[in-house]
């Protein structure tokens, strides 16, 4: 359809009717949005039509604000070099456009300016096209609109952002220019109305692959943008810590520790729950900080800290945020200057759960924080491999000891299942009867830790602890639920191709399960089939399917809860085969 389309089109574009050409310019629009790259052969027979529209007198300020807004949709959603060709001839008329005296036309050739300069040289493939010969007009056109003080707040954010840009793609080639004009920057960066952009543009050349030389605003820009983490505006702390976080790791050798320490002092205030987006990307630029800095991170190690141990000790953490301070806590054990150390670390993380009373308390943090300092102190072990055999073998001991509170054991179980999962605990003897044992506790809490850290110290050493809990599932029918939980926990989380040699044995105890009376139990079963499923679903699926005849009501209802368990979030070889199951 689309070579009849233009073929059609082709004639209306410098027809006199600002009606008709408008009309084409809007359904080119649609067209390049929903199929990206379908003009691309297309592009000589429509650039003298833009050419025309831009540049033809009789023209109205709609017609060029159309014509420029479909340029950009087709700037972004085609390749550079269909457009090489054809530079010549369109740069001049978009220049032109940001010279504009109306504003709306302005705005709108200083985003297609912006998408143009990515095109003239794309910085993340290789190119034979010289761009030097447009860099002048360029960047003449963008700075007279940066420079302009009174115009439109759209046009100045937009004439910033342009300019961020050209640096970024084109810093190189500018020469004595590149100064002068990163003093405006600077001087954006001072502006309330500017100031969020200029740190966007900022963080932009700052990433540059050209490695643009940002020293003479450095030592006045930081302490600006350190003021800006004080303000109440959310968007400019975030784009205010990224720029940060990028400075650092690209300009290193010319931030001296004073300006460091400067930053680092607005910080710790970050560090909240109110907030988890904001701490976590401020613990993420700490990390940064500590790993090319860890002197000067060391001396706010402190207040740091203290923000960090109440977030880990949150009901509200996960995800993103616990991951970044998963990884603040690796890189700060293993600077070495730090004032604190690995068994301070783990101490100051254990402590409110060791703390929590007698052996018959209940649990005194929230369920999620428990899981939290585990996955911390596991991720502490990991950076320290020789300290690791000491803590598991404390954690062991820890929940032999007939005086341990329930919290003490949970946190133990929990911790060993993180270190079972990726590494061999076969090593420690005592602990499948210490599970075993925690399965008759009186904490429900406690027995369902034991369940879980069985599964994943399991998936850490297929091959001698499933056999045996496959052996437990058959012959101990009153800690069945909990070891089809561990069962669970094995299913998901070993690779596919370990869990191949196991998988018959597996299936057919499953299947022995699937008729139970009781309906959590009947759950369990049901989501361990529909994981295992997913390790070989070519040859399993039609296995399942054919259940679905057999006589027991129990049985098929389990079959269908499988299903379920075989959709999943991400792409999976499955979804092709559930097609012609579902529906």
């Amino acid at each position: 359809q689309v070579p009849n389309i233009i073929k059609a089109l082709h004639k209306q574009l410098k027809e006199k009717s600002i009606k008709s050409r408008q009309g084409c310019f809007s359904l080119l629009t649609e067209l390049a949005s929903v199929l990206p790259g379908c003009l691309a052969g297309h592009i000589p027979a429509l650039i003298p039509g833009i050419v025309f529209s831009l540049a033809d007198k009789s023209s109205s300020s709609n017609m060029r604000i159309d014509t420029l807004s479909f340029l950009h949709v087709l700037l972004c959603n085609h390749q550079p070099e269909v457009f090489h060709p054809h530079v010549k001839a369109l740069l001049p008329s978009v220049v032109t456009c940001i010279g504009d005296p109306f504003y709306k036309i302005t705005s709108e050739a200083l985003l297609v300016t912006q998408q143009l300069v990515k095109v003239i040289r794309p910085l993340d493939k290789p190119y034979s096209f010289d761009a030097k010969p447009y860099v002048k007009d360029l960047f003449s056109g963008t700075l007279k609109r940066l420079k302009a003080a009174d115009i439109d707040q759209e046009v100045k954010e937009r004439a910033i952002s342009c300019m961020g840009q050209i640096i970024y793609n084109l810093g190189d080639h500018l020469s004595t220019d590149l100064q002068p004009t990163l003093k405006i920057f600077l001087e954006r960066l001072k502006n309330e109305i500017t100031r969020l952009t200029a740190v966007k543009a900022l963080t932009l050349i700052a990433n540059s692959p050209l490695q643009i030389d940002l020293r003479p605003i450095l030592g006045e820009g930081l302490p600006i943008l350190a003021s800006f983490l004080r303000k109440n505006q959310r968007a400019l702390k975030l784009s205010t810590l990224n720029a940060l976080d990028i400075l650092v790791k690209n300009y290193s050798d010319s931030l001296k520790p004073a300006m460091i320490e400067a930053v680092l002092t607005e910080l710790p205030v970050l560090i909240t729950e109110n907030d988890m987006h904001v701490s976590q990307v401020t613990i993420t630029f700490l990390t940064t900080l500590a790993k090319i800095y860890p002197s000067c991170v060391s001396k706010i190690s402190g207040s740091v800290l203290a923000e960090i141990f109440q977030l880990v000790h949150s009901p509200l953490l996960q995800g993103g945020a616990l991951n970044a301070i998963i990884d603040f806590f690796q890189a700060l054990v293993l600077t070495k200057t730090a004032a604190i150390g690995y068994p301070e670390l783990v101490k100051q993380l254990t402590a409110p759960i060791y703390c929590s009373g007698s052996a018959g308390a209940s649990l005194t943090l929230h369920k999620q924080a428990y899981h939290s300092v585990a996955k911390c102190v596991a991720a502490l072990c990991s950076a320290c491999p020789k300290e690791a055999p000491a803590t598991v073998n404390q954690f062991v001991q820890d929940v032999k000891s007939p005086k341990a509170s329930p919290a003490v054991q949970v946190l133990a179980f929990l911790f060993l299942a993180e270190v079972g999962r990726s590494t061999n605990l076969s090593a420690q003897r005592e602990l499948r009867p210490v599970l075993l044992e925690a399965f008759s506790s009186p904490s429900e809490e406690v027995k369902s830790a034991a369940s879980y850290a069985l599964g994943n110290v399991s998936a850490g050493n297929l091959q001698e602890y499933l056999p045996f809990l496959l052996k437990e599932i058959s012959s101990q029918p009153k800690r069945q639920y909990l070891l089809l939980h561990s069962l669970k926990e094995v299913i998901s989380s070993s690779p596919a191709n370990s869990l191949m040699p196991y998988v018959e044995d597996i299936w057919a105890l499953l299947f022995k399960h699937c008729e139970c009376t009781e309906e959590g139990t009947r759950n369990v079963v049901a989501e361990c089939l529909g994981k295992l499923t997913l390790v070989n679903p070519a040859e399993l699926l039609p296995r399942l399917r054919k259940q679905l005849s057999a006589g027991s009501p129990h049985a098929r209802s389990t079959v269908v809860t499988a299903i379920k368990f075989t959709i999943t979030d991400q792409p999976q070889p499955i979804d092709a085969l559930l097609k012609g199951c579902i529906g």
